[in-house]
């Protein structure tokens, strides 16, 4: 398989020093090789364009939606660099940064299937909108805006309107929602696998029902979007929003065992690993091995 390797050091989404650093962190502690010693042709592209923007500006667009033009400026790179990548037949692994650049990544998917669908590996719904937001921080929005909701900004990212189906998209993992995003969770009726339930019922049952609903669905294209923070903190201590009682890392590689066997997986994002806030490089060879896990299983 043919994989470019996206970086896009971005932490606007985030309002957070560190994250910025995460791609070329990766590449230092080999990355590039760890895809390539499991067969496949890899590219990388390098990183994109994140315009500096002082902190004294971060509210020039107003308090509910900060460092919005350049977020919605790197978003629309990202989209046409991820579009391009797969009309060339070619797998975007895209390595973050914080979680604000899905929108950009799922919105070139988008643009390349109708039939596409978002699994979005979060302890976080990443469902604010503007009006929701406690914080004004853009990485707790992209799901939503993908779905159509929100500051039109944000939704018209790449291409007017919503890139996703809210029936098509899958949250698994999230154990902090906010008062806004369970009201739009219960609205849309959205697919939603907490920790709660993955302790109650296993992560196999939650990787099997969302198998059980891409075929229902007609989904033969899935953009699988991972927050290392869905992993518990005692082994991913290096990201900016942790919170406890996530997935085990052998819970992790089993679900993502499942998901791979549908052989629906055509791009993929890997965000929010915060070197700066890393133990012992915890968190950054948690990366690399999720990286080799699913390179190996492509």
């Amino acid at each position: 398989m043919k994989i470019n390797v996206i970086g896009v050091p971005l932490n606007l989404g985030c309002d957070r020093e560190g994250v910025e650093r995460a791609p070329n962190h990766l590449r230092e502690r080999g990355l590039m090789r760890i895809i390539r010693k499991n067969g496949h042709r890899a590219f990388d592209l390098g990183n994109l364009y994140v315009p500096l923007v002082s902190e004294a500006d971060k509210f020039a667009r107003g308090r509910s939606l900060k460092y919005l033009d350049a977020i919605v400026e790197v978003n629309n790179n990202l989209a046409e660099l991820v579009y391009d990548t797969l009309r060339g037949g070619a797998f975007p692994l895209v390595i973050g940064g914080d979680h604000s650049l899905g929108l950009g990544s799922a919105s070139g998917v988008g643009k390349s299937f109708d039939d596409f669908g978002i699994i979005w590996l979060d302890a976080h719904g990443d469902i604010n909108t503007s009006e929701t937001s406690p914080s004004g921080n853009i990485h707790g929005m992209p799901l939503s805006a993908l779905m159509g909701m929100g500051s039109e900004e944000l939704v018209n990212i790449y291409a007017p309107g919503n890139k996703v189906n809210p029936q098509n998209v899958f949250l698994v993992g999230t154990r902090s929602l906010d008062e806004g995003e369970q009201a739009l969770i219960e609205r849309e009726q959205l697919s939603v696998y907490t920790m709660d339930m993955i302790h109650l019922k296993g992560i196999g049952f939650v990787a099997e029902d969302i198998k059980r609903k891409l075929k229902e669905r007609k989904i033969r294209n899935v953009h699988f979007s991972i927050d290392v923070d869905s992993i518990d903190p005692r082994f991913a201590p290096g990201t900016g929003t942790r919170v406890c009682e996530g997935l085990m890392p052998d819970e992790f590689k089993d679900f993502v065992e499942h998901i791979l066997s549908t052989n629906l997986i055509k791009s993929m994002d890997l965000v929010e690993l915060n070197p700066e806030l890393d133990v012992n490089d915890q968190t950054t060879n948690l990366c690399l091995d999720i990286i080799d896990y699913i390179t190996a299983r492509l």
